[in-house]
This record gives C-alpha cells, sequence and structure tokens, in this order.
C-alpha cells in the first residue's frame, strides 16, 4: 500500500505549507516579543473605547445626513464605472469596434447621470 504522504500531489503543495508555517512562527513570535519587550503600562485614554479620546457626545444610532447616503450611493456607481473599464482596455484589441462603442455608450449615460447630479446639487455640501 503506497503511503498517502508521499503522493505526488501532495509533495506540489509542501513549499506552500512550509511557507505558511514560517509565517505563523514569525506572526507569533512577533506578537509574543511585543508583549515581552514592550512597557505594559496603559492608561485610561489608552483603554477608552474611541481612539480619538474623546467621549461619545450622542447616541450612536442617531439618523445621519441623507447627504452622506448620496455621497455612498455615488461612490459605488463611479467605482463600478471603473470596475467595467480595467477588463475592457484590457480586452479592446479582441472585442473591435463593437465592444468600443458599447463602452462609449456605457461611458456618455454614466456621464448624463453625473451632469444630472452635478445640476440638481446633490455634489454640493454646505
Amino acid at each position: 500500500m503506497p503511503n498517502p504522504l508521499l503522493n505526488p500531489m501532495l509533495v506540489e503543495y509542501l513549499p506552500i505549507i512550509i511557507f505558511l508555517g514560517i509565517a505563523t512562527v514569525i506572526a507569533l513570535l512577533m506578537v509574543v516579543m511585543s508583549l515581552v519587550v514592550a512597557k505594559q503600562n496603559p492608561d485610561s485614554e489608552k483603554l477608552s473605547a474611541y481612539e480619538c479620546g474623546f467621549e461619545p457626545f450622542a447616541d450612536a444610532r442617531s439618523k445621519f445626513d441623507v447627504r452622506f447616503y448620496l455621497v455612498a450611493i455615488l461612490f459605488i456607481i463611479f467605482d463600478l464605472e471603473v470596475a467595467f473599464l480595467f477588463p475592457w482596455a484590457i480586452s479592446l484589441g479582441d472585442i473591435g469596434m463593437f465592444g468600443f462603442w458599447s463602452m462609449m455608450v456605457f461611458l456618455g449615460i454614466l456621464t448624463v447621470g453625473f451632469i444630472y447630479e452635478w445640476k440638481k446639487g446633490a455634489l454640493e455640501w454646505e
């Protein structure tokens, strides 16, 4: 019966397993050494829940201004535009003129939407 540890498929994964083992050991060693070497002197500011050092002024469940949501939606829209542009630019030589003009129509629609938002004042922050 062949030894399953000497399977050629498993031997190909050996460098990855060694890399993960070394990375784990180094990460654990760094954490342990920081606890051993570093001076442990926490004060009340370091132990506070907020990184800025201020106590919260109001309830965390308060309502946000709708402009925050609008900016987030606009970011998602234009982020998706960029996500479509990268694969299009890479495959432009293969898709030909139809692919080029399809993307121009797509960018035109997004530009019209952007101009509409701009004219409506959605990008203005008071």
